[in-house]
């Protein structure tokens, strides 16, 4: 299955490859005919000069300035149909090296990394070789924030299952979701501060001076300006009226100079991406789109035509960009007032549109974090839609669950069950065994599940729940902690979390190991003892037989379970399996011994 894949992906690459060659080949032939052009425009005015022929230099120079035009306008389009091809053929690489290798074009999350939340740390959910990089297809900082937030806090039931449905509606229509990173992939690896900048741009007006009374004037000038020198023709007088005319524009728009500066100094900045993200929203709005969560997203672009209207904000800014070319943008001032008419316009635009564009780009965020989470269900179809339960109590059941981190080829499964009730679980074992890659194995599919998204079973139940882990506990110099006093304020938020927060389902791998061992067992008990009184639910790693005889004082409420090792022939032998019970095989001597320490034996 993983094989056939990989095999379309390849397929779509190489495609996508061979039709970027042909538009680059076709873009190199329009480069050779402006070439071609452009030794006949001079050819042609040597011809005209030498026989003396000014007709002929004015006709040759119009037409071969039209086809000179014509072709860059030709090759502009090949260019960017090759960018686009080319694009294409990245993304479908880029899915196939998650596949074999977790490698990702995409960012990592790492600025979403915050070891004092309550879980995403110790789950591996943000930074490298973390969920974020295997998952996230977001090329916008938007994107990335949006699919950030799903997987740092569980969402409620009908949401996660929209968030499904929505999904999975976008795994159906796989070539749309490639079409739709590619169309965004220009915003990959950009100042995360883009978008800022132009949210800020469309809500700061210039607010121009007399700006109601330019434009009734900008409506008339280039009339009477073409009569003034119809005029000029019959009546010599008239030709004054024409220069106090053009001279009288030009003033004008002299006058208002800083507020065209102010306006195009950031405006030609944005005119490309502004047309490329209208072309983003025309992808979203054509699409006929079936699952509520989807509909919902593209009708508030529909509803406000956001890929006509960004579309125009572009042409106005390049418009614009006319009066930065002397002879054309003098002779536009002059008639028409053209730099001073276009950037009231962008302001008009701005005033329109500038609250409905920001909930706009919201979309494209929303798209992209549902492109993320159907980007794992098609490239992973054997991992399962989990079932959501609402009830009470907990649950959390799960058939043949791994770690979606872990390569096919290493990983082991577990089952796990938990249902409709409230337990702690004990898990022993040796060293190495697996418990602490079984703790981050339930984590982290959990989040997965309460994000929307597929988890690495062959089955999963949930309830929606908080979950809060004891894991990675790490001292602080820059704070002065010591890994005990980490460990405390660890435990003081866990205990918090599970008065407050709703749901809580704790993952605990080896408390207190910051003390000495009678301190660490009485601390260990008297926390697992609070835990079961404030009726908590979660699982206890560690590798302290005596906790495990907590069963015996709580058997309706304390689970014991265990990782063990086979030893053969002086081999330690791991199977990664958790079984029900209690650890009688440990490995630590052995393990010394392998490094040259000997322990002796009572």
């Amino acid at each position: 299955m993983e094989q056939n894949i990989i095999d379309q992906y390849t397929q779509n690459t190489q495609q996508a490859t061979a039709q970027a060659q042909k538009f680059k080949q076709q873009a190199n032939e329009y480069s050779l005919m402006r070439l071609a052009i452009f030794v006949g425009l001079f050819i042609s005015v040597w011809i005209g000069a030498t026989n003396d022929n000014f007709t002929f230099i004015a006709i040759s120079v119009v037409v071969l300035v039209f086809a000179f035009a014509w072709l860059v306008s030709r090759q502009s389009k090949y260019e960017r149909q090759m960018r686009y091809f080319n694009d294409l053929a990245l993304v479908n690489q880029n899915e196939i090296n998650s596949i074999q290798t977790r490698g990702n074009i995409y960012d990592n999350g790492s600025a979403f990394g915050n070891d004092k939340h309550f879980y995403t740390s110790d789950l591996d959910i943000f930074g490298h070789a973390s969920l974020f990089q295997l998952i996230n297809r977001a090329a916008t900082s938007l994107g990335s924030n949006r699919l950030a937030t799903w997987l740092s806090a569980p969402a409620k039931k009908d949401i996660i299952v929209e968030r499904q449905e929505a999904a999975a509606e976008i795994v159906d229509k796989n070539q749309w979701k490639l079409e739709f990173q590619t169309l965004l992939l220009f915003a990959n690896k950009t100042d995360t501060n883009q978008l800022k900048g132009l949210f800020a741009y469309l809500k700061a007006p210039l607010n121009i001076p007399g700006e109601q009374a330019i434009l009734k004037y900008i409506k008339v000038a280039p009339y009477l300006l073409s009569a003034s020198i119809v005029a000029s023709l019959f009546w010599p007088i008239a030709q004054l009226a024409v220069l106090l005319l053009g001279a009288a524009n030009l003033v004008i728009v002299v006058t208002k100079g800083s507020y065209i500066a102010k306006s195009s100094a950031i405006a030609d900045k944005i005119s490309k991406t502004l047309a490329s993200y209208s072309v983003v929203f025309d992808k979203i709005e054509n699409q006929s789109w079936q699952a509520k969560h989807n509909i919902a997203l593209a009708k508030t672009i529909k509803d406000n035509h956001t890929s006509k209207n960004i579309a125009q904000l572009a042409k106005l800014i390049d418009k614009l960009s006319y009066n930065l070319i002397m002879v054309v943008g003098f002779v536009l001032n002059v008639f028409l007032l053209w730099a001073l008419k276009q950037t009231i316009a962008i302001e008009q635009w701005k005033r329109n549109n500038h609250e409905s564009l920001e909930d706009a780009f919201e979309v494209i965020a929303g798209f992209e974090a549902l492109a993320s989470i159907a980007g794992i269900q098609h490239n992973y179809p054997d991992w399962a839609t989990p079932q959501i339960e609402d009830g009470a109590a907990y649950t959390l059941v799960a058939n043949d669950l791994a770690h979606p981190l872990i390569s096919t080829k290493n990983r082991v499964t577990n089952d796990y069950e938990l249902t409709d009730t409230f337990k702690i679980d004990i898990i022993t074992g040796s060293n190495m065994a697996g418990k602490s890659t079984f703790l981050r194995t339930v984590g982290i599919n959990t989040v997965l599940a309460l994000a929307g998204a597929q988890v690495c079973a062959n089955s999963m139940t949930v309830s929606v729940m908080t979950m809060v882990s004891y894991m990675r506990i790490k001292d602080s110099l820059n704070e002065s902690t010591s890994t005990f006093k980490a460990e405390l304020d660890r435990l003081q938020m866990l205990l918090a979390a599970v008065e407050q927060e709703y749901k809580v389902f704790f993952l605990i791998d080896e408390m207190l190991r910051g003390t000495n061992s009678v301190d660490k067992y009485l601390g260990s008990k008297a926390v697992i003892e609070q835990l079961i009184a404030k009726k908590g639910v979660g699982m206890v790693a560690t590798h302290d037989l005596e906790i495990a005889k907590l069963e015996a004082d709580y058997p309706a409420y304390v689970r014991n379970f265990y990782f063990d090792i086979q030893v053969i022939e002086g081999e330690m032998l791991f199977d990664y399996k958790m079984k029900h019970g209690e650890c009688k095989t440990f490995n630590a001597t052995m393990l010394l011994k392998r490094i040259g320490i000997h322990i002796p034996t009572a």
